[in-house]
C-alpha cells in the first residue's frame, strides 16, 4: 500500500473501512501490531504497515498473531491485532486464557465476518466470541464509525483492562466513506510487571480470576448502557421499530427512513433499557442483525417480544432488497418464511455461473494438469488459490476444509481406508504460506504415525489467495526489506521425510512433475513434492515471449485446454469420424498472446506442434 500516510489533523478523506481503522490504530498510539492475511481483514495491516512510530508484521498465523499483541499489551504498550472471522477459530486457545488475564496496556482486536462468503469456506459470526469470553463488542457501520470506535476501544480497554473485540463486516471493511481523521496520540508505556498470581494461568490462578471476569461484566454493563455508541432515533412512522448493529443500520435507513431504529455500535453487554424505550413507542419490533439471532434470543430472553429471523434469512447480507419485502409483508399481516439467500427464489432460474479460475501461467495448473491425469488417487485440499484445483478442467481435489486440514486429512484418508480402496495413493495438497500457517504440525503427524502420503507443496513465493502478501518463504518482511527465508526442503527433512523422497521441482515441466507424482505415490510412506515457481502476480515474476496456436496445424486434440489456462479460448468444436468409425469431438482454441506470459505449459501438451512463439 502506498500511504502518504500522514495527512494534518482534520483532513477529510476518502477511505474504506480497513483504511480508516488503520488510521484509527495509528492515532491511537498503538506500538505494535499483528495479523495473518485474510480477506476481508488483509489490508487493515498493510495500511498500517505504511504509518511511522509503531512496529507492524505478518505472523505466521492468527493465534501467533494475538500472542505478539498480548505479549506487547503485558508489557503496557497498547496493542492491535486484525483477523477474519475463521482466523478467530485458530487464535481462539490464547483468546479465551486472555480474556481471564485481561489487558495492561489497551487491547483490541478486530475481526473481520465475510458476511456473504466473499471469499471464505463459512459464515460465521464473531459477535458470538464478545459473549463467549465474556468481552466488549463494538460494530462500526461506516468507515468513519470504523476509525473512531477502536479509539473508543483502546480507551475501553484501558479503564477496564479488557481485550475489546472490534466486529467488522465485510461490508464495512471494503466499502469507503468520508472520514475526519485528527493526529497521532503518543501513550507511555508503563513496562511489564511482574505477577504470577494474574498471568500464569495454572489451574490456581485462573480460579481466582473466573469471579473478577463476573465483577467486571457487571461494570461494564453499567458503564457502556449510557454510551454514545447506543442510539434510538425516535423516527415518525411508529409502525416498526428495528434493533441493529453494524452496516444493518444503513440497510435499514435506505428501506425504511422513517422508522425508530435503536442502533447499537456497542452490543455487547447488551443496553436492555433502551430495547425497552424502543419497544415502548412502536407497534413491533423487528431485530436485524448478519447472521444469527444472537440479539433476537437475548432480548427475547428478557421478556420483550420481537420478530428476527422468522421474517429475515440466517444467511447473508440484509441489504434493502431483502429487508423491505419482509417487513412490508409483516406491517400487511402476511408475514413470510424467510428465503435461503444462497438458492434462487422459487421461479426463478439462477444466473449461469462463472466459476473462478487461476490466473494465466499460475504455477499451480501443470501440478493440477498431471493429478488430473494420475489414476486411483484421493487428494485432500486445503485453503489457498489452489483450492480452484476442485474445479474443471481438471476436478482434482477431494476435500478442503480448512487453513492446514489437509494434512490431517489426507493421514485420516490413509488410515482409515476401505478394503476395496487399499490400492489408492493419498495426496495432500498445501500452498507454502498455508503449510507455514498450520502445516508443519500435520506434516509431522503424518511422518510420526508412518502415513503412506505424498504432500504437494505448492511454493509460489507468496500469499496469493488475498493479494500476495509477503511471509517467511518470501525471504521479505511486511515492508518488503530482506527477512530470513524458509527452506521447504531442509525444513520438512528436519520434520522427519526422508531426503530421497524429497523432491523440488518446476511446475512449468509437466513431465517432471507428472514423475515426480507417480513415483512418490507409489512410495508406502510419507514423501513431499515442493514447486518452485512464484506467483505470476507479484513483482518477482519473470514473463517470457508469449505464445500462439497456429490455425492451419492445430488438429483439435483440445489437449491443450485442459490445462485450464485462461488464456486459451475454444474457437469452435467439430465432430469428426475416426478410420475406426468411433465419432469424437474435436476442440479447436487459439492463444489470446496479449496475456500469455510464455510459461510453455500448453506447448507440454501439443501432439502436433501447432504451438508456436506468437513473434514467428
Amino acid at each position: 500500500m502506498n500511504a502518504a500516510v500522514k495527512p494534518e489533523s482534520g483532513s477529510r478523506l476518502l477511505m474504506s473501512g480497513n483504511a480508516a481503522l488503520a488510521r484509527g490504530v495509528w492515532e491511537a498510539g498503538v506500538r505494535v501490531a499483528a495479523s495473518y492475511p485474510g480477506t476481508p481483514a488483509t489490508e487493515i495491516l498493510e495500511y498500517l504497515a505504511t504509518y511511522p512510530d509503531l512496529y507492524s508484521e505478518w505472523s505466521v498465523n492468527e493465534k501467533v498473531a494475538l500472542e505478539v499483541a498480548i505479549g506487547a499489551s503485558l508489557s503496557g504498550s497498547r496493542a492491535f491485532c486484525a483477523m477474519k472471522h475463521v482466523g478467530m477459530n485458530v487464535a481462539s486457545d490464547a483468546f479465551m486464557t486472555q480474556s481471564l488475564i485481561g489487558a495492561r496496556g489497551g487491547l483490541v482486536i478486530a475481526v473481520a465476518d465475510d458476511v456473504g462468503l466473499s471469499s471464505s469456506q463459512n459464515e460465521q459470526d464473531s459477535r458470538y466470541w464478545g459473549r463467549f469470553a465474556h468481552l466488549p463488542v463494538l460494530e462500526p457501520a461506516d468507515s468513519q464509525e470504523a476509525y473512531a470506535m477502536v479509539k473508543y476501544g483502546f480507551d475501553l480497554s484501558e479503564r477496564f483492562e479488557v481485550p475489546v473485540i472490534l466486529r467488522l463486516t465485510t461490508r464495512v471493511c471494503h466499502v469507503k466513506a468520508m472520514v475526519t481523521v485528527g493526529a497521532r496520540e503518543e501513550r507511555p508505556v508503563s513496562g511489564f510487571e511482574k505477577n504470577p498470581a494474574r498471568m500464569v494461568m495454572a489451574p490456581a490462578g485462573a480460579k481466582g480470576r473466573i469471579p473478577l471476569v463476573f465483577e467486571r461484566d457487571a461494570a461494564l454493563r453499567e458503564y457502556t448502557a449510557a454510551r454514545e455508541w447506543n442510539v434510538l432515533e425516535p423516527g415518525r412512522d411508529r409502525r416498526v421499530g428495528f434493533v441493529c448493529s453494524g452496516p444493518v443500520y444503513m440497510h435499514i435507513k435506505e428501506a425504511f427512513p422513517e422508522a425508530p431504529v435503536l442502533k447499537l455500535g456497542l452490543s455487547h453487554p447488551l443496553p436492555l433499557t433502551h430495547v425497552r424505550e424502543l419497544a415502548a413507542i412502536v407497534e413491533r419490533v423487528v431485530v436485524a442483525e448478519e447472521s444469527e439471532p444472537l440479539l433476537e434470543q437475548e432480548i427475547r430472553a428478557a421478556g420483550i417480544p420481537v420478530h428476527g429471523k422468522d421474517i429475515l434469512p440466517r444467511c447473508g447480507e440484509l441489504s434493502p432488497s431483502v429487508l423491505h419485502p419482509a417487513v412490508t409483508a409483516l406491517l400487511a399481516g402476511n408475514p413470510v418464511a424467510p428465503i435461503n439467500r444462497y438458492s434462487a427464489p422459487p421461479g426463478h432460474d439462477e444466473v449461469f455461473p462463472r466459476p473462478p479460475t487461476m490466473c494465466v501461467a499460475c504455477p499451480h495448473l501443470g501440478p493440477f494438469y498431471a493429478l488430473s491425469r494420475l489414476r486411483n488417487v484421493n487428494v485432500a485440499g486445503d485453503i489457498g488459490c489452489y483450492t480452484l484445483g476442485a474445479g474443471q478442467p481438471w476436478d482434482a481435489m477431494d476435500t478442503c476444509i480448512s487453513m492446514g486440514a489437509s494434512m490431517g486429512v489426507a493421514l485420516g484418508m490413509d488410515k482409515g481406508r476401505a478394503p476395496h480402496d487399499a490400492g489408492k495413493s493419498i495426496v495432500g495438497v498445501i500452498g507454502d504460506s498455508t503449510f507455514l500457517h498450520m502445516g508443519m504440525q500435520g506434516l509431522l503427524n503424518i511422518v510420526y504415525n508412518r502415513g503412506n502420503v505424498t504432500v504437494l507443496l505448492l511454493d509460489n513465493r507468496a500469499v496469493g489467495m488475498t493479494g500476495g502478501q509477503d511471509n517467511p518463504g518470501t525471504g521479505r518482511d511486511i515492508h518488503g526489506a530482506p527477512a530470513p527465508r524458509v527452506d521447504y526442503p531442509r525444513l520438512v527433512e528436519a520434520l522427519g521425510v526422508e531426503p530421497e523422497h524429497i523432491r523440488v521441482v518446476d511446475p512449468y515441466e509437466l513431465p517432471t512433475v507428472y514423475k515426480a507424482l507417480r513415483e512418490e505415490t507409489k512410495y508406502a510412506g510419507p514423501s513431499v513434492i515442493v514447486t518452485n515457481r512464484p506467483c505470476v502476480l507479484i513483482e518477482h515474476y519473470e514473463p517470457r515471449p508469449p505464445y500462439k496456436v497456429e490455425a492451419e496445424v492445430c488438429t483439435g486434440c483440445g489437449n491443450c485446454v485442459e490445462v485450464g489456462c485462461p488464456a486459451i479460448f475454444v474457437t469452435r468444436r467439430e465432430q469428426a469420424v475416426k478410420p475406426s468409425g468411433k465419432t469424437v469431438e474435436l476442440t479447436f482454441t487459439r492463444i489470446e498472446s496479449a496475456v500469455c506470459t510464455g510459461c510453455e505449459l500448453c506447448l507440454k501438451t501439443c501432439g502436433p506442434n501447432a504451438i508456436v512463439p506468437a513473434e514467428a
